[in-house]
């Protein structure tokens, strides 16, 4: 959802929870990378609102992303929570792209995925290095 949408139970009366609502991420080529991670999530890409280009995730949470040209672009992990009928598409979606994916965050197992948590997961690096994970199972949390 870019800045210029609503969510529908915004509406009028704002909001009773927290909820992340979009979140900036640095590119040195904003087209680029908002392509690259909407081609692999199977998600498009809108239209720039000012310095942004959004990439809409469906929840209510927008990527924007921003590019950085006098600075270098610091890695930072992004995880994304995608349905299971959706992930092996994702992982051809990779591999068409010849991107690496691994099993685990530091990248020591190339071409595999991991079963955690009874689901089935994956990280790989974006054009900017950002080390994005998808994953059909989120975490088990202790409480």
């Amino acid at each position: 959802m870019s800045h210029t949408q609503q969510h529908p139970d915004d509406a009028q009366q704002g909001v009773d929870v927290v909820r992340l609502d979009h979140h900036a991420v640095y590119a040195k080529d904003r087209s680029l990378s908002a392509e690259f991670i909407a081609a692999v999530l199977g998600l498009e890409v809108g239209p720039p609102f000012g310095p942004f280009l959004p990439v809409d995730l469906g929840n209510g949470v927008t990527l924007d992303y921003y590019e950085l040209r006098d600075a270098p672009v610091q890695s930072q992990h992004y995880a994304f929570l995608v349905p299971d009928t959706q992930f092996d598409t994702m992982i051809a979606r990779l591999r068409a792209l010849d991107v690496t994916y691994y099993a685990d965050p530091r990248h020591t197992e190339p071409g595999r995925i991991n079963r955690l948590f009874g689901g089935r997961g994956a990280y790989f690096l974006d054009p900017d290095g950002h080390n994005m994970e998808i994953m059909t199972r989120p975490y088990a949390r202790p409480r």
